[in-house]
């Protein structure tokens, strides 16, 4: 293997991946730490941080080269899955920019920074850790040549839910998804029940029935997260403490803003 020809091929790239082709070919680890060495002193790579590498362009200069963003947070550790607000984006549905790229992870990491993007590591949801890929609605798409892992619509959906800090806030998860003109909803449905967060089938349920005739939502399509509701009235949103309008089905009391989609007068 020459290393040129795999870099042309591996815009991004984690060390396993080359060391790989690299000592197939007989090739010693420290033969391949030196050569990436080599190619990082020599400007043909940035060692984006320990075991990452990102290629430069040939006539390019390493400061000046453009990564990926979505390349580099599915490369960040061997299981990194694009998700939460970085998967509405990758997928066309975000309301709004941002530089903050969220993944998922079953590895406790750290957060970095990297040419003004944020790359924020979220730890898989303890009851799909153990489940075959994370718990499914993960898809594997093509990007550059490479593929990458990223949350379905479908599973984003009950994600953002789940956690609305990883999704930009409520306005933007609302005005995001209202993007979608069609999610799978038996999908949707069996994303939740693997999570089993009550609060999370609630605000999903919420969400179909409010957009019941846009997205061709059916009884049968609530009626299981309706199972999966708290047992007592919950806030909808954990910083309320006061307000709302209780929603009886869901035993959820919604803020005003989201009940009555205040943003759209200020728009």
């Amino acid at each position: 293997m020459r290393p040129l020809d795999f870099f042309r091929n591996h815009p991004v790239f984690r060390y396993e991946e080359f060391a790989d082709r690299h000592r197939a070919a007989g090739r010693s680890h420290r033969t391949t730490w030196s050569l990436l060495f080599k190619h990082v002193s020599a400007g043909n790579l940035i060692n984006v941080r320990r075991g990452v590498y990102a290629v430069v362009p040939p006539g390019s200069k390493p400061d000046a080269v453009a990564i990926d963003p979505y390349l580099l947070c599915s490369r960040l550790v061997e299981d990194a899955v694009v998700a939460y607000h970085a998967a509405l984006r990758f997928h066309g549905r975000a309301h709004s920019a941002s530089r903050r790229y969220t993944y998922l992870t079953s590895h406790r990491l750290n957060p970095f920074d990297f040419k003004g993007d944020e790359f924020v590591p979220v730890l898989v949801p303890a009851p799909l850790r153990k489940l075959p890929d994370l718990g499914d609605g993960i898809n594997t798409e093509r990007r550059q040549g490479l593929d990458l892992r990223v949350t379905s619509l479908e599973r984003t959906l009950v994600d953002v839910m789940a956690a609305p800090q990883h999704g930009g806030g409520w306005e933007e998860i609302w005005r995001s998804l209202e993007s979608v003109e069609y999610f799978d909803l038996e999908a949707v449905v069996a994303c939740a029940e693997k999570l089993g967060s009550a609060i999370a089938a609630a605000r999903v349920g919420y969400y179909l029935e409010q957009h019941r005739e846009a997205l061709m939502v059916e009884e049968e399509h609530l009626a299981p997260l309706e199972k999966l509701r708290p047992r007592q009235e919950r806030y909808f949103d954990r910083g309320m403490t006061t307000g709302g309008t209780l929603v009886h089905r869901w035993n959820l009391i919604v803020p005003e803003q989201i009940a009555s989609r205040l943003w759209e007068e200020v728009a």
